[in-house]
């Protein structure tokens, strides 16, 4: 068989195998919409199955001996790079056993479910045992993979390959400390939350069109309600955003799905000609998190965006007392609180920190589940001056331990430090980008980020990605200039030299 044939019927193998990730998906977009309660058992059967499925296929003999025959072997650098990736990949998956990936998939089902009912109750004891299963399994995983590296590091390298831990710590204590200076210079300001009551069915009419305005396609996607917002993508032509609103929260809802839209816009401009390829895939989850932490915060919080918003907004709830000015002030409080996903964008990092410095303790035995709860009170107390008014308010806000993803929160932060990076270049780029924003005219800023980012998919990891858009940067400056510009104007406060 030739070169050309051999990397036919790998592309052939892997579309199937893409298939049957995006029946995962829908599964997974189905327990967290729609599922009845009493389905969580056999759901994770079903996801147990599914995953066996696509391990044997990534696994198989056949598969292996193609790469290594294809290895070095090929004429163009687009497929060396898929080829070189592919082999990582394998020798990554290969070294799991079957038995493992089954386990994992069937606690994912059942931790969920055991989340959801631990976090209607706020009972951390309900869902702790599923958590040490999914802490248990996850070093299993590492160990299997790699056993003389960090657990972490070795289970990170598959979210965010490049990154290291030693890179995160430095990164996350200047960030620490800048941050602090800021919260500490804005200090006890007048309340700036919006207040009032909104209906949620005309906020889910006003998301969509919000949405659809930066870019959304909803003949390839939907959006529905979920107990904590997410993007799915159950292929190229199916990207599907959740969000969740509140009746007394404007703002927290908005910010959710403009954030999911991001996502969804970074998966939407992904290389729909390379499926089969693995090049047709996001390039990092920090990367993915950059392209929805830009339109959230970059866009989204800008008083510019609320002015185009604004005429949306009266048109939707007439008679509401809200003008940009408000909107924009209530959008950009510095309010140190106990929730990550409604956190103002000065205090969001030091929750990550929170989570990424238990999770390393977790994983370096310096932390046991049955102290999690008071590990993580005592740090919200000492990184953000507030304790959680119980475990649903706390430990069990997230989702992602109920399905076992550690090692995969830095990639928010990471995504906020490359946002700020890319802003800053594409205002040097596009010198009018607020009165485009102030217009409602977001497809010049779209494609700048198809151009420069979605259509390159694989292409290069995450953190190339990035230099390879903007060059040597210091992204932590790039993201405290930011803040500072930004806050320091409503604030009225000047940054210390």
């Amino acid at each position: 068989m030739s070169n050309a044939d051999t990397w036919e019927t790998v592309k052939s193998e892997l579309r199937e195998v893409s298939l049957l990730y995006g029946a995962q998906a829908s599964l997974a977009w189905d327990q967290q919409c729609y599922m009845p309660p009493g389905a969580a058992a056999l759901r994770g059967e079903q996801m147990a199955l599914l995953s066996r499925l696509v391990h044997e296929r990534l696994t198989s003999a056949k598969l292996g001996r193609a790469l290594e025959d294809l290895d070095g072997h090929v004429d163009d650098a687009t497929t060396q790079r898929a080829v070189e990736l592919l082999r990582k990949d394998y020798d990554r998956t290969v070294k799991l056993p079957a038995d493992l990936v089954e386990r994992r998939a069937r606690a994912g089902a059942t931790g969920f479910d055991a989340w959801i009912r631990a976090k209607e109750a706020s009972d951390f004891a309900i869902f702790a045992p599923h958590l040490q299963e999914h802490l248990d399994l996850a070093k299993e995983t590492a160990a299997a993979i790699d056993p003389d590296g960090h657990p972490l590091q070795v289970l990170m390298d598959g979210f965010d390959p490049g990154v290291s831990i030693e890179a995160l710590r430095t990164a996350f204590s200047r960030l620490q400390t800048g941050l602090s200076e800021l919260i500490e210079a804005a200090g006890d300001a007048e309340d700036r939350t919006l207040g009032g009551t909104w209906p949620t069915d005309g906020q889910l009419a006003m998301h969509r069109k919000v949405a659809e305005r930066l870019g959304y396609d909803f003949d390839t996607g939907r959006m529905d309600l979920a107990e904590h917002p997410f993007t799915i993508s159950l292929g190229h032509q199916d990207v599907r955003i959740t969000t969740h609103v509140y009746d007394d929260d404007l703002l927290g809802g908005l910010g959710g799905t403009v954030h999911e839209t991001g996502h969804a816009l970074y998966e939407q401009g992904l290389p729909r000609a390379l499926f089969g390829t693995g090049l047709d895939q996001a390039a990092s989850f920090g990367l993915h998190e950059s392209q929805s932490r830009f339109w959230e915060n970059a866009i989204g919080r800008s008083r510019p965006f609320f002015a185009w918003m604004k005429p949306l907004l009266d048109s939707t709830f007439p008679g509401h007392p809200a003008t940009v000015d408000s909107l924009y002030r209530a959008a950009n409080r510095i309010q140190p609180g106990p929730n990550r996903v409604k956190a103002d964008e000065v205090t969001y990092n030091l929750h990550i920190i929170v989570r990424v410095e238990l999770e390393l303790a977790l994983f370096e035995d310096r932390l046991t589940i049955a102290d999690l709860r008071d590990a993580w009170n005592d740090r919200y107390q000492r990184y953000l001056g507030v304790t959680p008014a119980d475990d649903a308010e706390g430990v069990l806000q997230d989702v992602h331990w109920s399905g076992g993803s550690f090692a995969y929160f830095q990639s928010y932060t990471l995504g906020n430090l490359y946002a700020a990076a890319f802003h800053a270049v594409l205002r040097e780029q596009m010198p009018d980008l607020d009165a485009r924003v102030a217009k409602g005219d977001f497809a010049p800023i779209l494609g700048w980020l198809r151009e420069n980012v979605h259509q390159h998919g694989r292409s290069l990891d995450g953190t190339d990605r990035v230099k390879a858009v903007v060059g040597q940067r210091d992204y932590v400056e790039d993201l405290l200039a930011y803040l500072w510009g930004r806050h320091g104007a409503l604030y009225g406060l000047t940054r210390p030299r």
